[in-house]
């Protein structure tokens, strides 16, 4: 095979999932570790992907964050799975703090029966959980129109002032060097506090997010606990990570 149709093929499949392997990379195209190695790099230096151990990585050409709409449909499934797991790690009579977010906006029909009392900054998830009769607190500051998150100096300070069982948190990127971002820096500062000020940070993350780096990072990839499905379609060294959990329907 030709050198500019195995970049084609690497090219291709980096549309479709996030990391790549080397050793599935020689296999599907019958290339030696040496020539995909050299695939890998002259890829890298064009540009068109990042280079991993044991592998690559799709390059986030964009930080143009999606409308909360236009995020609802994405992996939809996987998000419902994750929010199963989530739910079930709680407690009658816990606070919890739920993310902005359509990740964490799944939790909230499952927790109508869990009798717990819930913080947010989401203004979405403030209307449901009401519509839900779960007992709410929504905290103040300035909305954020494409997340309808609330963010700002008041955001942190009130946060600062709450303490919860577990915050159940929403990332666009979780990398492992890179740690767990998001595009917004002011939301960033509001994830970082909700960590700091929770007993358990428990991630929401469909395997999309993997591999993936926005502008602003909020905590490291060790923070909590990482919820996510079909781990091992991921990366191998995530799997070698004891706080990433994956979930099952």
């Amino acid at each position: 095979m030709l050198t500019e149709e195995r970049h084609r093929y690497i090219q291709a499949l980096l549309t479709r999932q996030s990391v790549v392997k080397s050793q599935a990379l020689m296999a599907a195209l019958d290339a030696s570790e040496s020539t995909i190695r050299r695939d890998l790099a002259d890829m890298e230096s064009a540009g068109q992907l990042r280079r991993i151990h044991g592998g690559a990585e799709r390059i986030d050409a964009s930080l143009v964050e999606l409308s909360v709409q236009e995020k609802a449909t994405q992996a939809l499934l996987e998000k419902q799975q994750i929010a199963q797991a989530a739910v079930k790690l709680l407690k009658p009579h816990q606070t919890i703090f739920l993310d902005a977010g359509t990740s964490t906006a799944q939790m909230i029909p499952l927790l109508a029966e869990r009798e717990v009392t819930v913080v947010t900054t989401g203004v979405d998830n403030a209307s449901q959980l009401a519509d839900y009769g779960i007992a709410t607190r929504l905290l103040g500051g300035s909305v954020k129109p494409t997340t309808k998150a609330l963010i700002g100096a008041t955001t942190v300070q009130q946060m600062e002032a709450c303490r919860f069982d577990f915050a159940f948190i929403g990332a666009n990127g979780v990398h492992l060097k890179y740690g767990l971002t998001t595009p917004d820096q002011e939301e960033a500062a509001v994830k970082a506090a909700a960590i700091r000020q929770a007993k358990t940070a428990v991630i929401l993350a469909d395997p999309t997010k993997f591999g993936q780096v926005s502008f602003a990072r909020f905590a490291p990839i060790s923070a909590g606990i990482i919820l996510t499905t079909a781990l091992g379609d991921i990366a191998t060294y995530y799997e070698d990570q004891t706080n990433i959990k994956e979930v099952h329907a």
